[in-house]
């Protein structure tokens, strides 16, 4: 039998570093295309857990070592992605530290979640909007795209 052909799965992590006052997150700028800025993040490998690829990611693109908090939801749209459909696990996660720009990503800043000022890729605005709602009730997002 045929192996399914089905949409790939990425893993971000938004990153608090609870070292600073106020625990704000880190945002890269994409190396490669789409452009914008993001979540770190990026596709699962053969063999990886959704854990580990967010644990790996993060390391890559931000030099951080963090610590997985709390699921946040999973992202399915069929348009989320311009590079083909994509479904997107999102993980809350904690690091101490400065962040570093590598791999791909072209820059790494520090944002006050509920102020942020540049040009986001993917749906990753609206999972920040979701991430907010959860900073402040606790609660995650209600699903999106299906009926509950």
């Amino acid at each position: 039998m045929p192996a399914p052909v089905t949409p790939a799965v990425a893993v971000d992590a938004i990153i608090e570093l609870v070292d600073r006052p106020g625990r704000p997150i880190v945002l890269i700028e994409r190396r490669n295309p789409p452009p914008g800025w993001a979540i770190p993040g990026g596709f699962v490998d053969i063999g990886e857990t959704t854990e580990d690829t967010a644990r790996r990611e993060a390391l890559e693109e931000t030099c951080l070592d963090i610590t997985l908090v709390t699921l946040l939801g999973v992202y399915s749209d069929p348009v989320r992605d311009p590079r083909g459909h994509t479904i997107g696990v999102v993980y809350v996660a904690q690091a101490r530290g400065t962040p570093r720009a590598a791999d791909d990503a072209a820059r790494v800043e520090v944002f006050d979640p509920r102020r942020i000022n540049v040009a986001l890729a993917f749906d990753h605005g609206r999972i920040l909007q979701d991430y907010n709602a959860y900073r402040q009730t606790g609660q995650r997002p209600q699903l999106i795209y299906g009926k509950p």
